[in-house]
């Protein structure tokens, strides 16, 4: 049978758990500061204003439309080809009441058919601000929630430096995503959130799995320390684990492609998560576990101290 990781691997992970965490932590915090400046791009989701899809006849002259569209005092007008040459994407700011919003939208097709006869509106999405900020909070409420739920499954499940090592963990990842939505200035929107939510989803449950056998090697191999332990666990499911990644991988990478604007934000970012959540797996949360859990998690359960020579004798006396 195929392997892509030999069965008899032994690689000693926790030889760099010190130096994994503090590049993981450098790397989160890195992002935070992305977070702020320059900031994410946010979609119209939570940012609010109006995003029109338009067909020209032909291949858009985007110079004419920008200076027709500049003409309509609406605010700062975003204009950008969308897929191929003759679809262009439209964007205006928040224009206020409901009435005023379709007033842009009126005045925009009027202009369009100045400027671009034939052109055709194949799509309007209009977000005011209120709907906006609450489709943000929720969003993140969203992520909370996702959050403590999984922490209090793996607490339930497992030992509680489990559960805290896979939350620390999370976090870290989560924030890593974001610095790369902020680098990358992929719309951060619904659709992104969706994205994020099930690299969470795909992460806790690669480390389940891993957790699954350092709990079984901690009761089949009672006097192993668990620096040896961890790292033998890691290797027994490594195969696993990267063969899940790779299957992901392959399905994630040719919608980021091929799959146009549309679910070119969702794919990269998942294909992101994916091997963020894959490293962080062995590189973050077993040494978590590692700090955590040596002088705990072996608890009644060393080795019997060896006894005396004399102890011996008299036991044998008996």
């Amino acid at each position: 049978m195929f392997r892509i990781v030999p069965d008899n691997t032994q690689i000693a992970f926790m030889r760099g758990r010190v130096l994994g965490i503090a590049f993981s932590a450098l790397l989160s915090v890195i992002s935070l500061g992305l977070a702020f400046y320059p900031g994410l791009e946010k979609g119209i989701d939570f940012r609010g204003g109006i995003i029109m899809e338009i067909r020209t006849p032909g291949p858009a002259d985007l110079g004419a439309l920008r200076g027709t569209m500049s003409g309509l005092n609406l605010g700062d007008v975003g204009l950008q080809q969308f897929g191929d040459d003759s679809t262009v994407l439209l964007r205006l700011p928040v224009q206020g009441e409901e009435g005023s919003t379709q007033g842009a939208v009126n005045a925009v097709r009027g202009a369009l058919e100045q400027v671009a006869p034939g052109a055709r509106i194949l799509r309007t999405e209009a977000v005011g601000n209120r709907v906006s900020a609450e489709l943000f909070a929720n969003s993140l409420i969203a992520l909370g929630i996702s959050m403590l739920a999984m922490l209090a499954y793996i607490w339930f499940r497992f030992e509680w430096q489990f559960a805290v090592g896979a939350i620390v963990t999370l976090v870290l990842e989560t924030t890593k995503v974001v610095g790369f939505l902020a680098i990358t200035r992929i719309e951060f929107s619904l659709t992104t959130v969706a994205a994020v939510l099930t690299i969470i989803g795909f992460s806790i449950n690669d480390k389940v799995v891993v957790y699954d056998r350092m709990r079984e090697n901690l009761r089949k191999y009672k006097t192993m320390p668990l620096r040896q332990l961890i790292d033998r666990s890691i290797n027994e499911t490594l195969n696993r684990t990267v063969g899940t990644s790779m299957t992901l991988l392959l399905s994630a990478l040719p919608l980021a492609l091929f799959g146009g604007d549309a679910l070119s934000g969702f794919a990269w970012t998942m294909v992101f998560g994916i091997i963020a959540s894959t490293s962080s797996s062995i590189f973050i949360a077993a040494p978590i576990l590692l700090f955590l859990g040596e002088n705990r998690l072996r608890r009644g359960t060393e080795a019997p101290a060896p006894a005396s020579p004399g102890a011996s004798g008299s036991a044998t006396g008996r």
